[in-house]
């Protein structure tokens, strides 16, 4: 296993793990549509900020990926690089971004007439990097995902980051487990995501953050 820096000749390989390495978690797919979703949490990475992109080679094929940004502030939040990308894309037309998108306008105002909270962005000094990991299904448990993180953390160090945060699921507990190995610990709330269902249930937003 071999964990480097991001190569702008690994667009096409990255691009398509980006459609498989989530395989099996909450958020294998959030509408159903990976050119849409990769507008939002690949794309950007890779354009922006390429040097906070680690990847996770075996035997020459790509099987695991860590996008990071070191200033959150800086970087477009997700639900402008959300409308981007759906102003681009145009997925609308498939059954199942027709339901998210609308199962999350419902719940979005649902939740303000309940005047209750729903997930977003995390943007504080103390944490102002942030990351996304996948690794794809057959690297899992080689330290594929232990090595990208190592890579990262050693990034933060050189950048001289305090430190960064994540956003998962309370229901993807086999990720939270791994984050609290990496040092990782639960901030704030745990509001429930607008638009998304697992096993036909709402999920809740897990915030964790970890000081460099």
């Amino acid at each position: 296993m071999r964990i480097r820096g991001f190569d702008d000749r690994d667009r096409t390989a990255l691009r398509a793990l980006f459609e498989r390495a989530g395989q099996g978690s909450p958020t294998e797919s959030l509408w159903g549509h990976y050119d849409s979703e990769a507008a939002v949490y690949l794309d950007p990475y890779m354009d922006r900020e390429p040097a906070s992109l680690f990847v996770a080679e075996n035997e020459g094929a790509l099987v695991g990926y860590l996008t990071g940004c070191v200033d959150t502030e800086a970087f477009p939040s997700e639900d402008t690089r959300i409308t981007e990308a759906l102003r681009r894309h145009r997925p609308f037309r498939t059954r199942q971004a027709a339901a998210f998108f609308g199962r999350s306008m419902l719940d979005a105002a649902a939740a303000t007439i309940r005047r209750t909270p729903t997930a977003g962005d995390l943007r504080d000094p103390r944490w102002p990097a942030h990351l996304h990991i996948n690794v794809a299904p057959e690297a899992r448990g080689t330290g594929a995902a232990t090595g990208l993180m190592d890579a990262w953390f050693d990034h933060l160090r050189a950048e001289q980051v305090p430190g960064c945060h994540l956003q998962t699921l309370v229901e993807n507990a086999r990720a939270a487990r791994f984050f609290e190995r990496m040092g990782f610990t639960p901030h704030g709330t745990t509001p429930p995501v607008p638009g998304l269902r697992y096993k036909g249930a709402r999920v809740h937003q897990l915030t964790m953050v970890r000081s460099s």
